[in-house]
């Protein structure tokens, strides 16, 4: 592994922890406005993150690479409604997007191919987060406002169940 790539993805584990960090406190902001839903969606991207860490630190090591955990950011609370945390959550994943492009893009100007090919896996992953936070921002436009709309997506949000990645690192 190109030593650049390394401490690029060195830093990614801790943009990922801070990610699981993030959205454990959207889901305490949901849990203290009542909207168990909510807080569920988030706990699990919570976790989602997490893992996503695990993944590069994982890959780092099998790779016969050193990881250097730096300190986790506390998240500040600039948010006060529902949406206000939806559009935070979106310009955080474009935040991520653009952290995995560079790493990306590191690797393949140093040829470094097999992290090109683990990294493809986080290129569709953040399509996918970014597709699901601009479907949470439009569903809260249309349906924010009325308290029984509110009610069934925050139900429907509350359905969602972990399932870890299924990227093997190797």
């Amino acid at each position: 592994m190109k030593k650049k790539v390394a401490e690029m993805m060195n830093a990614q584990i801790n943009k990922e922890l801070y990610s699981a960090y993030l959205y454990l406190d959207f889901s305490n902001y949901f849990v203290e406005k009542g909207l168990a839903g909510l807080a569920n969606w988030y706990r699990i991207q919570a976790m989602e993150e997490r893992d996503h860490a695990m993944l590069f630190y994982d890959y780092m090591h099998h790779n016969n690479q050193k990881v250097a955990l730096e300190a986790i950011e506390k998240p500040t609370r600039g948010y006060s409604t529902p949406l206000e945390v939806l559009k935070a959550a979106l310009e955080h994943e474009e935040y991520i997007t653009a952290s995995i492009d560079e790493i990306y893009g590191e690797a393949m100007s140093c040829k470094d191919f097999r992290s090109m090919q683990f990294l493809d896996w986080f290129v569709k992953e953040q399509g996918e987060e970014e597709a699901n936070a601009n479907d949470l921002i439009t569903k809260m436009e249309l349906f924010g406002n009325d308290p029984k709309s509110l009610y069934l997506l925050d139900a429907e949000l509350g359905a969602r169940v972990y399932t870890p990645p299924t990227l093997v690192v190797g």
